[in-house]
Parts: C-alpha cells; structure tokens; sequence
C-alpha cells in the first residue's frame, strides 16, 4: 500500500569495528587545517584508533515505509539516514553500508561513510559519530516525521533535522532547523553529504546552466563537464585529446575508453566517478536551478536532489578517486560495499569553507528533498513533482506520484501531444524521439513540468585569491572585511586580528574594528578588556548621533558588563542596543533576564512578550516566559514551544518529561536559568544530574551545583568535594560561564586550576594558563595531564625547551603507560635533537607501549632504520595494520618504501639482485596493511630507478630501461596535500634519465632544481592560505622559516651531488 506511512523502531544487528576509547589528553590543535578552515577540536576529546575486527553491534533504527520507499535511519550515529531504498525496483538510491566501519576522517576521529551525514555547525559535523535524540511526529494529512536532535558540543547551538515520508509519494524530505540557542553571534554551514554507490557506469549531473565547478575555498576553477586543463594536478585536456596514459589506468572499474564495459564518455569528463584518479572536491558555479543528483546506467536508476537554490545553492561532488589511494580508502571504510561518492548539498553555503551567520537566538528552518527515479537517465530538469530528460534520440519524463497527464513534445519545430498518460514513481514514461527541444507535463488542464533545452549562458570565475598582508592593504574597509572573513571562514593559519589592529593603529576609534576586537576579548573571557573595545565602538558610532545606525557594539557591551557583573549599566547598554531593530530580539531576551534576576515578573514578562512578537521561534523566550508565569501564579504549559520542537530540553523539563539526554545538555539549560538568577530551578536540575558520568561533565555538573547553592546561601562544601573527587577525564571546560564558576573554587582544590587552564588555553590566554597548570601541579604533582600540558606550553608558547623536557619526563614518569605521553616526548626529543640511538633506547623499553599506537610504532621504525635495524622494521610493518588520517596519509607508506628501499640496496651491493628486487617491488607495491596506498602524483622516482637498477643487475634491460623511463618522465610530486614542482625524488628522475644514456636532461633537470631551491631559499616562508589539510602542523609549532630554509638546503645538496655524480659517470645510486 502506498497511502500509509508505516513507521517502525527495532535494534539492527551490523557488523561494527568499535572505535577505542577517547584519549584522556585535551588537544589543543590551533594551527591544525581541516576541510580547509581550523581543526581546533576542544572541547572534543579525540579518538585515533578503531578495532582491527568487527563484532556484532545492537543499533537502534528506524524505518519509514510508504510502499513505494524506505528510509532507515541510525539516530546513534549523528542521527543520519542510512539507507533509502525504493521498493518499486530494489535499488538503493544512496549507499547502503553493510557494516559499520568508521575511518579518521571526522574532526575528532572516527566517521563512517555511506547514507546521508548531515554536516554543520562545521564540516565534518563534530558529533557525526555521536548519538542524537529522537522524536516521532505523526501529521494530520498521514505523513510521519522522525526529529534527531542535538546541542552541538562546539558552540552548545541546537541542531535538528527530520526525515519525513508522505503516503503515495516516492519524496523524502529532510526537515532542518538550526537554532542558536547562545546569546552570541556565530557562524554555521549546512551539508548534506549524500553517498551513493559508483562504479564505471555511474554519472553525476548538475543543471544544463552549470558551466563552471570550482575546489574548496574556490582556489581553483575548471570547465564543467569537460575539463580543459589541470585539476587536482591532473593533466585532464591531454587526457582528453590523447586518452588515460598507460600507467594512469585504474585498476578496477574501467571506462571504455580504457578498454572496459559501459557507456561511452570521453576521458576528461568529470562528471564520471571513473574518469577522476585522486581525492577530488567540486562545487557547481553559477546555476540559478534547484536540482542535481546521479545515475546509475548499470541498473537505469538514480538519485534526485532538490531544493530552493536561493538558499540552497550548495550542489558539490566529492570522490576518493578511482585509482589505487581511492581504493585503499574503499577498504578502510567498508568491507565489500566498494567505492562511493558524495553528491552534497549545501544551504546558507556553496563552497567549503563558506560559513553564513546564525544572529543571537535565530533560527534557520529549510527543507531539502530526495527520490529515486527509473529509466530515463541524467536529467535536465526536475521539481518535487518529478524529472524531464532530453537527449538527441529520446525524451524522458520520472514522477514522484501516480498521474494521468498530457504529454507534449516538441521536435524539428512540431508539437505532439500523447494524452491519459499513466505515470508513476515505477512506470516512468520513455518515448524515442530525434532532436526534442521542448517537454511540457500537464495534470488536470495545470503544468506539472516543463522543460525547453537551450542554450546557456556560460559564467566566468577567477579562482580566489589570498589576501594582503595587512600592511599592504591601504583602506580600513578592506583591513575590517578581510578580518570579518577570516573570522567567518574560521581560517587556522591566518588570524583576523592582526588586519584588526592594524586598522585601529591608524585610526583608535574605528566603530567596526573595536567592535570586532572587542568580541576577540570577550570570546576569550577578557572581559574588561571587551568592554574597553566595546565602549570605543559605541564612543565613535554616538560622536554626533546619540541613536547609531547599528545597536551591535551596545548589546556586545551589555554582554560584557554583565560577565562583569555590572548588571545596571548592562540594563542601559541592553536597552540602547533595543532601538535598533536588528537587535531587539536579544536585547529584549537580555533585560527579561536581568528583570528576571531582580524578580521584577511583571517587567520580565513585557520584555518576553517584544522578544515574541519579533521572534515568534526563539525557544528559550518561551520557555522563560512559561516559567515567569508560573511564577505571577498564572497557569502556564510549554504546549506550544513543544508542538514546534518536541526535542527542546527546557520545554520538555518544563513539562515534567524526561528532558535531558546528558549532563551537557543540563547544564545548557542551568546556564539560561542561572543567567535569569532562577537559582532553585537550576540546582533542582543539578541535583538530578548524572554524577558518575564518565563523559567529563561530572566535575563541572558539580562545580555549578556548588555555585548555585552558594547563591542561595546553601552549604557547597558537599558539592566542591565532589566535583574534586569526580573522575578528571575528559573534563574539557569551554563556557565562558565555567570560567568565574572554576575561579571560585577552594585555593586548596587541585583540578579547578587544572580545568581552568586547559579553557584559558584553548582561548589563547597562555600565560593564564601556565599559572593555573603549575598551580594545579604544586597541590597535586601526579597530575601527568597537567605535566604534559605545561610541556606543550613551555615549548609553543616560551620557547623554554628545558621546561619542557623536564615536564614531559615527569608526566611520563607519573604516567608511565600513556602512550601519547610517549609519542609526544619522542616528538619533543626529535624537534631538540636528541640523537636517534637514545630516542631508539627509551622506546625499545616500552615495546607494549610502542605498539600502542600507529604514530609511535612509524617513529619506532624511522630510528630502526636510521640505526640500520631495517630487518627489525620491515617485520613490524609487514604485521601491523595502520590507520591513517584523512589528510595524514603517507606516513606509514613513506617508511615502508625507506625500510625495503634500504633492504634491497643492501643485498644489491652484495651481489644478491633477486633479493633486491623482490624488496624494491614490495617498495613499489604496498601491502593492504598500511591502510594508504600512493598517490597517484606522488613521486616515487626512487623505487622505479631501484627497480630498473635490480633488473639491470638480473640482466633484463628491457624491463630496466622501462623502470628507468617511469621514473625519469614523471613530472613534479605531491606532499604536504600539494603539487610539488619539485622534490628530493627529482634527484633520482635525473639518474634515471642519466641510466637511459641522456645526460643533457639529467644535468637540465637538475640545474632546474638548483634553481628551485635557490628560489625557495629566497622566499619568506610561510603557510599556504589555501590549505585545506596541513598535517605536519598539529603539536609543536614550527619555525616555519628554519622548516623552508633546511628544505632548499636539502634540495640544493642533492642537486649538487647529483650533478658532481653525473660528471664522474656514476655507478647507481646506493642507500
């Protein structure tokens, strides 16, 4: 039946690989890129292992059934959809995993592919492996809704989507709304990342308008479909003339024109999963449509995506690449699902990183919509009510309903009408018609669809470009939006200060650049530094209008003098900010609490009441308003609030429900009461809370409990004690709240100054920060987490090595089995030189701690080889499996090609090429357990003149000189997540040309790269803007100039040496 929605919740049994346990460490990863905007992952702790083996894990799933599709979701998973299949014809519209097999790839760790992830506040979503609450909405018309919630655990915002199922309609629609439930601007995107299954016969399309896509950050632009030059570093206009070289040639999933099966398509086509070998992101530019999807030309059926480009203009491809890097990432996230690719959908958003503004208790609601569809192939058009294709011998029309309708088409100037029509989601109709130009679908005398095919206008993009250093740009407008969107952006190497401050150098009073510093210092907790910004901005915008234009720096200014606990000028900067429309709605909200905190009900109750009829979906006005007049003594429910949003934890608690999912969420709500001085109403929900979480909530659930009870003059000595005693692991504090509740905490209490300094660290108060770790350590010197922090500190922020060292000695001594405390002092003795054959001691004494992990076992290896151990390494990395992070990969491939590299040279010099052969091909070739396999524009000019050395060696000179000439043509390299021009592997393509007997492109090769060095030796170092992973950045900063200046170095070394080698007539190079 196809007129009833039928919903179901039952466990499902999958196969799961459990990620391990999170690290107890806080990272403060500042200068980490990630999707190409900060990586900063506090308060987050993360995890960076999964199990090897698979057990069978209970999920809890729902299931939506109309007859005509089927929607699972997993709402322990970020609340996503993990599968939609359309029942008409069995085909899984988007990738069904049939296991749950997470990958690093998400922001704190562990992320799954396949389904639907829905991404925001940032991309990956930070909670996408974390559970969401669930409500179940039936509507009056049959359809049926199911809500997954969540507060965000970056900036504490609620998130929400609903799935919804209508009776007779193959339509899902995803229902969102993003409420910013703080009282603080902030930023967001919005992803849907679609996964559906690829393979050589599978297509994503984009709008006939679409001409132009572009990468991440737009750093980049190409033609669409058909690429006419270099993207990703792919040479994509000479494939397109010349076809796939030989050795480019994916090993699976062949296109025809590489000799496999399945449509013809034409080489340089990105709009085939199959054309693009290498990790690859494209954002559609330019189109004013509202659909995108794909299709799969194996089984005739495909994906619709629709929604309002207005506010959805987000349309993007992303791909692993079919080659043998993608490949290796296929087997780290599923079994044997293969490949996939994401079509994503982006709203308030069309590229990454793009970031919109979410205002003080807004809320953004939208819908997107998806069906499957048969038959009729990619489309040129399509609605809600269905799709039209046109091609040069065939006219299709999908619905998403039954129908009976008028069909008109128009070919070579004529009209023909075909009518009474049976269509629905399974019997689409396909007429063979040559040279169609126009379709029309008309239901009961009213256009359904209707499409006209012609040409259109192409747009033009030029790829972005970096900003100026802030000296070099000459108007204080420029040096403020420049500032503005790199805060936007959330840019992790560039900071939007320093345009800031340059732009208040010239001018002190400048209205919007205090105002923005100003919010600097109060997102760290500087409050009184805040407020001096703050009162500059409002001093300028008032110099001769005592009414300013914009009221943004008089609420900012109300906010800081109450932290500052200066609640009467608060009022008055509260209520200033108010005669501005733009921020009536949080002013107003801002003084109900302050009214609320003097009881002044009545007053309270007024300023509610302006905060509703500006803003109709502010929860937390509601609820306040429920609770005031419960106060006055007048009934009052939250009915209403909950009919908008079953999952608001205030409104649910409100109404005797259980309300909270964890003690995050409970103190969200504390920190509103405590804000509206409704002290009993806190504590109640503090008594309540969960005390032996061992999330990391139950020291500060205990220290706001003592907090509270203070105010109402209650004993906290109970509380404090247990908020001392509580588990400290993972009790990452990020408030600004938690930082005047952990400031009156006992002189004599050894965490809350440990706490503290982690939040004053992670909002870039060091000094702060130091003072409270080392105080945490003089009251309690077996804190190893302390110890370590204070190590970081020491190096990143004093530049004080032996501090350091001394600290990381005593955490690891205090803490002798974590392993991370291990890793990062060896990191710490690698940075100071500490020389290998000790590094190599301490770790062999820990060998259990060493196969701990991944980083360390690499490290371990790497000083094998540099002792001349290789043997002992080659054994560890043939039995370990590594897990690499997305954007990190390469670590374990490096020292696996080193190790075999240096075996096999060591039995060439010894006469033994067979040896070494068999070594150089495992160099060349490696094994799964690595988790990564090489880039396809990666240099490995040093395995492939190996190669050709050890079959030279054998007397196969007609394999040699092939190995030679690979390794000789190969242009350019890929490190660091860039093309590279040049590399230490060109040293090595000079040799190879040198053993093909042409020295003059040995010697010209090399000369290039002397002059590449000399070049970069010159330059002033520094991050590329456009970044959008920089794995080498994460614990201890760099010299980034020393990093460059040792690199030319290098580079400039190998190219004498090389051209020294070349004159003398060399024997091959040996390791």
């Amino acid at each position: 039946m196809t007129n009833v929605v039928r919903v179901r919740r039952e466990s499902v049994t999958l196969p799961t690989y459990e990620p391990a346990a999170p690290d107890r460490n806080p990272m403060f990863l500042e200068r980490r890129v990630y999707q190409g905007s900060s990586g900063k992952v506090y308060p987050l702790p993360v995890i960076d292992r999964i199990a090897e083996t698979a057990v069978d894990r209970e999920w809890d799933a729902i299931y939506l059934d109309n007859g005509l599709v089927e929607v699972m979701l997993l709402p322990q998973i970020g609340g996503r959809i993990h599968a939609i299949r359309d029942l008409t014809n069995g085909y899984d519209a988007v990738y069904r995993q049939h296991v749950i097999k997470p990958a690093l790839v998400g922001l704190a760790g562990p992320w799954i592919s396949g389904g639907i992830e829905f991404n925001w506040p940032q991309h990956h979503r930070p909670s996408t492996y974390m559970p969401t609450e669930v409500a179940i909405e039936n509507h009056e018309d049959g359809s049926v809704t199911v809500w997954m919630s969540e507060h965000e655990p970056m900036n504490r915002m609620k998130g929400m989507h609903g799935v919804c199922l209508k009776p007779g309609s193959s339509v899902v629609e995803i229902k969102a709304r993003l409420y910013n439930r703080t009282p603080y601007t902030q930023t967001f995107l919005w992803w849907a990342n679609i996964a559906t299954r690829v393979h050589e016969a599978y297509k994503s399309f984009f709008p006939p308008d679409a001409h132009l896509v572009a990468d991440h950050a737009k750093r980049a632009v190409s033609a669409y479909p058909l690429c006419e030059g270099y993207y990703y570093g792919v040479d994509y206009g000479t494939r397109g003339q010349t076809g796939v070289p030989e050795d480019e040639r994916p090993a699976e999933f062949l296109p025809r024109h590489c000799g496999g099966d399945g449509p013809d398509y034409a080489p340089n086509d990105l709009s085939w999963y199959a054309n693009i070998p290498v990790p690859t992101s494209y954002m559609c530019i330019g189109t004013d449509k509202d659909f995108f999807g794909g299709y799969d030309f194996f089984v005739e059926a495909g994906l619709m995506h629709v929604a309002d480009h207005h506010i959805s203009p987000g349309k993007k491809q992303w791909t692993w690449g079919n080659h043998e890097f993608g490949y290796a990432w296929d087997r780290n996230l599923t079994d044997t699902d293969g490949p996939y690719i994401e079509l994503m959908a982006g709203v308030f958003t069309d590229n990454q990183p793009d970031f919109s503004f979410l205002a003080p208790g807004e809320t953004k609601a939208f819908s997107q919509f998806l069906y499957p569809y048969q038959k009729i192939g990619p489309a040129q058009f399509a609605t809600t009510d269905g799709a039209i294709s046109i091609t040069q011998t065939q006219v299709g029309v999908a619905v998403t309903r039954n129908r009976t309708a008028t069909i008109k088409v128009r070919a070579n100037g004529k009209v023909e009408a075909w009518n009474d029509v049976s269509l629905s989601p399974n019997q689409p109709w396909i007429q063979p018609i040559d040279d169609a130009d126009w379709v029309g679908v008309y239901t009961d005398g009213q256009e359904l669809l209707a499409y006209e095919a012609k040409p259109e206008p192409g747009h033009s993009l030029d790829p972005a470009t970096e900003p100026p250093q802030p000296s070099e740009i000459d108007s204080a407008d420029e040096l403020f939006l420049t500032g503005l969107h790199l805060s936007q952006y959330r840019h992790a190497t560039r900071s939007p200060e320093l345009y800031w401050r340059e732009a208040l150098r010239r001018d002190p009073g400048d209205l919007r650049c205090n105002n923005a510093i100003g919010l600097v210092h109060l997102h760290k907790g500087e409050f009184e530094l805040a407020r001096e910004h703050f009162q500059r901005a409002v001093e300028r915008s008032t110099f001769r209008n005592p009414n300013p234009y914009d009221g943004e720096p008089l609420y900012n200014l109300g906010l800081t003098l109450r932290f500052l606990d200066r609640p009467k000028e608060a009022e008055e900067a509260f209520a200033k900010a108010a005669w501005n429309r733009a921020w009536q709605a949080p002013a107003f909200l801002a003084l109900a609490e302050l009214a609320c905190a003097r009881q002044d009900w009545k007053r309270t109750k007024g300023y509610l009441k302006e905060v509703i009829q500006r803003d109709t979906q502010n929860l937390k006005a509601r609820n306040l308003l429920t609770t005031v007049r419960r106060k006055m003594g007048i009934d009052a429910t939250p009915i209403l609030t909950l009919a908008d949003d079953q999952l608001d934890a205030w409104a649910r608690h409100l109404s005797g429900q259980s309300a909270f999912a964890n003690n995050s969420m409970r103190l969200d709500v504390v920190i509103d009461l405590v804000r509206a001085g409704l002290y009993p109403e806190a504590l109640e929900i503090l008594e309540n809370a969960d005390k032996t979480a061992t999330d990391g909530t139950a020291p500060m659930v205990a220290y706001y409990e003592a907090t509270v009870r203070s105010k109402l003059n209650l004993d906290p000595t109970d509380a404090y004690q247990r908020a001392q005693n509580a588990i400290p692991d993972y009790c990452f504090p990020s408030r600004l709240e938690d930082i005047a509740v952990l400031q009156s905490a006992p002189e004599s209490d050894a965490r809350a100054p440990f706490y503290l300094g982690n939040l004053f660290y992670d909002r870039k108060r060091y000094d702060e920060a130091i003072a409270c770790w080392e105080r945490s350590v003089e009251l309690d010197s077996t804190n190893s987490i302390a110890l370590r922090n204070l190590g970081i500190a020491y190096f990143n922020v004093r530049r004080a090595v032996e501090q350091s060292l001394d600290a990381y000695n005593q955490a690891v001594q205090t803490n002798p089995d974590d392993a991370r405390l291990w890793y990062e002092r060896d990191q710490l003795w690698k940075r100071v030189g500490k020389p290998a054959a000790e590094r190599l001691a301490a770790l062999r004494q820990r060998p259990d701690i060493v196969e701990q992990r991944d980083d360390l076992t690499i490290e371990f290896c790497t000083l094998l080889n540099e002792v001349g151990d290789v043997n002992e390494a080659a054994a560890i990395l043939a039995h370990r499996r590594f897990q690499p992070w997305e954007g990190g990969e390469g670590m374990a491939l490096g020292i696996h090609t080193q190790t075999h590299l240096k075996i096999g040279y060591r039995a060439l010099q010894q006469g033994d090429a067979e040896t070494a052969k068999r070594h150089f091909k495992d160099a060349a070739y490696p094994t799964e357990n690595l988790g990564e396999a090489r880039h396809l524009l990666a240099n490995a000019s040093d395995v492939w003149l190996a190669m050709g050395d050890a079959c030279a060696a054998l007397d196969q000179r007609e394999e040699a000189e092939k190995w030679w000439r690979r390794a000789a043509e190969f242009r350019g390299d890929f490190q660091e997540m860039a093309v590279q021009p040049y590399s230490e592997f060109t040293y090595f393509q000079a040799h190879a040309w040198q053993r093909l007997d042409q020295p003059q492109k040995a010697v010209a090769l090399l000369e290039s790269l002397k002059k590449y060095a000399k070049d970069l030796s010159e330059s002033v170092a520094k991050i590329d803007y456009f970044a959008t992973s920089l794995p080498t950045m994460l614990l201890f900063e760099d010299d980034l100039q020393a990093r460059q200046d040792a690199r030319a170095n290098l580079l400039n070394n190998l190219a004498d040496k090389g051209l020294a080698e070349l004159a003398s007539h060399p024997l091959p190079p040996h390791r």
